[in-house]
């Protein structure tokens, strides 16, 4: 029996049939610098705002921009579960308003070795956050690296962080392409958002949008939408020095009331009608059982 076999069944048999699924968002850019971080941090605390219960992953292997954003060094990580033997609560720093945070650690390798009883025993633990979150936002490394691929196709849904730079909106066309000729990519199956970054404007990340979108529908037929946009906005800025989300540090802000009103469309009933929920289980068994 090959490991995504074991996985299948660890999986079918790891929960019961009535524990609700969380939705996992992965949060994901082109190039770094675009303001990834800080969107998964501020959907996260506006998600909060209205009753949901969140967990941010960073598998931004390598950086801590989550973290430093919390404020908060945890103890464990990702890699402390896999390897070490912590549970699932041993790993979750709680930062403001109780968004749950999860390091990623300096890399997960390795993880096609594992054992089945390894394997259950990561299944079981993740399949906790399916009780502990209606959402699980991922936040991921920039660029088109195999680490970011494997957990872009892993995912059901995608949140494409883009800015107006010439260089921002190349690189994202450069992920999508990626994303497209990856093996285990299935369009039917995905739903890619596209928010518009540090824009001027409505007008302008409209224009942003139709710019990418045009050359997606013409070289990739990868399909996308537009989710919203978050304006360039000197309070966000100073936000971020003090390590502070600006939906808490300044909730009147521009870019806090662009990132409230995007959280919105993300958990209008109707819009979202089609989104699947995986649950994180069935999700980081993608990532493993890899092929």
């Amino acid at each position: 029996m090959d490991q995504a076999e074991q996985l299948r069944r660890i999986i079918k048999g790891s929960a019961p049939s009535k524990r609700p699924l969380a939705r996992v968002i992965t949060v994901t850019s082109g190039k770094g610098g675009v303001g990834k971080s800080n969107t998964a941090i501020n959907l996260a605390i506006q998600m909060r705002k209205i009753g949901q219960k969140v967990i941010i992953l960073d598998a931004d292997f390598g950086l801590a921009n989550i973290e430093i954003m919390f404020g908060a060094v945890p103890k464990h990580n990702l890699c402390d579960l896999i390897y070490k033997g912590k549970n699932i609560k041993d790993i979750i720093t709680w930062g403001p308003m109780e968004v749950g945070f999860i390091s990623g650690g300096s890399g997960i390798t390795g993880l096609s070795n594992l054992n089945r009883d390894e394997l259950s025993y990561i299944v079981e633990n993740l399949a906790e956050l399916d009780e502990m979150a209606d959402t699980i936002i991922v936040d991921t490394g920039a660029g088109i690296a195999d680490a970011v691929l494997e957990f872009l196709v892993a995912s059901g849904e995608i949140l494409l962080v883009t800015t107006p730079e010439p260089t921002s909106i190349t690189d994202s066309y450069s992920l999508l392409k990626a994303l497209s000729r990856h093996p285990r990519y299935h369009a039917e199956t995905t739903q890619i958002k596209v928010l518009a970054n540090k824009v001027t404007g409505e007008s302008e990340a409209k224009a942003l949008y139709a710019k990418l979108e045009t050359v997606v529908e013409r070289y990739l037929k990868v399909p996308i939408s537009y989710l919203g946009m978050v304006p360039q906005d000197p309070q966000l800025a100073k936000a971020v020095m003090q390590q502070m989300p600006v939906s808490l540090e300044n909730p009147k802000a521009r870019s806090a009331v662009a990132y409230e009103m995007i959280v919105a469309k993300l958990t209008n009933r109707e819009l979202n009608k089609n989104v699947a929920r995986r649950g994180m289980a069935a999700f980081f068994s993608q990532i493993i059982a890899r092929k």
